[in-house]
C-alpha cells in the first residue's frame, strides 16, 4: 500500500482526490493538509510514501514547500500537482527535486500511474512535458550550469515576474493577484535582487535573454 500525504487547500480537489485513489487498491491518502507548514509537520510525525504536493498554497507555496522538503528529506519523493501548464513550472519543480509534475486536467490513469511511479523511486514526466522539458533541461545538464536565477524565486515572485514582463504597472499586479500594491512592490524589489537588475527593464531584458519572453 503507497501511503501518501495530500496537500491541497481546497477541500473539494482532497474529496475528490480521495474518492478517485480509494478505488485502487494500492493507493492510500494516510494524511492531508491545506498548507507548506502542515506538510513540513506531517511528514515528520506520519509514516509517508510520497507527497501529492499543489503549487498554489496559502501561506507557503508549494515551490518553497518541496525546496524545504528535499533539504530535509531528500530521499521522500514528492509528485507536484498543478492548475498551471508543464512548460511553466515543471522545468523548475524537476530543478528543485521534484520526482514528477502533474496538471490537474490529468486523466485518472495518468495520475496512479505517476504515484506509483514516483512512490517506487523512478522520476514521472508526462507525455505533456517531455519534449518541452528537454529542451529546457538538456543545455543545463549537458554544460553543468547552475542553476539559472529565475529559477530562485519563489512561486508568487515568479507570477510577478511573468506580470512585470508583459508590461504590467504595480496596481495592476495587485488587482489581478488580489494583492495590496505594498506587497507587490515588495515582490518587485526581491525580484530585482535576485536576478541582479535594478528597473523594470531590466527585468523585460533579462526575460528576453533567457527566452522567457519574445519581442
Amino acid at each position: 500500500m503507497i501511503r501518501l500525504l495530500l496537500c491541497d487547500d481546497h477541500r473539494i480537489v482532497r474529496e475528490g482526490l480521495k474518492q478517485i485513489l480509494a478505488e485502487t487498491g494500492d493507493i492510500e491518502v494516510a494524511a492531508e493538509c491545506v498548507n507548506g507548514p502542515e506538510v513540513l509537520e506531517k511528514v515528520q510525525t506520519e509514516i509517508i510514501d510520497l507527497v501529492l504536493l499543489d503549487i498554489a498554497l496559502p501561506i507557503q507555496d508549494g515551490m518553497e514547500v518541496l525546496r524545504l522538503l528535499k533539504l530535509r528529506m531528500p530521499r521522500l519523493p514528492v509528485l507536484m500537482l498543478s492548475t498551471y501548464p508543464e512548460k511553466q513550472y515543471a522545468a523548475r519543480c524537476y530543478r528543485l527535486g521534484a520526482a514528477g509534475y502533474l496538471n490537474k486536467s490529468a486523466d485518472i490513469d495518468q495520475l496512479t500511474e505517476a504515484i506509483r511511479k514516483t512512490a517506487n523511486g523512478g522520476i514521472y514526466v508526462s507525455p505533456q512535458s517531455a519534449e518541452s522539458l528537454a529542451a529546457q533541461l538538456s543545455p543545463a545538464l549537458l554544460n553543468n550550469k547552475q542553476m539559472a536565477l529565475h529559477d530562485t524565486l519563489s512561486h508568487r515572485e515568479y507570477q510577478v515576474f511573468e506580470l512585470i514582463i508583459t508590461g504590467k504597472g504595480v496596481k495592476d499586479i495587485a488587482d489581478q493577484l488580489a494583492l495590496s500594491p505594498t506587497t507587490v512592490s515588495t515582490y518587485r524589489s526581491r525580484i530585482l535582487e535576485k536576478i541582479g537588475v535594478t528597473n523594470d527593464v531590466g527585468i523585460a531584458m533579462y526575460a528576453v535573454k533567457h527566452h522567457l519572453l519574445t519581442l
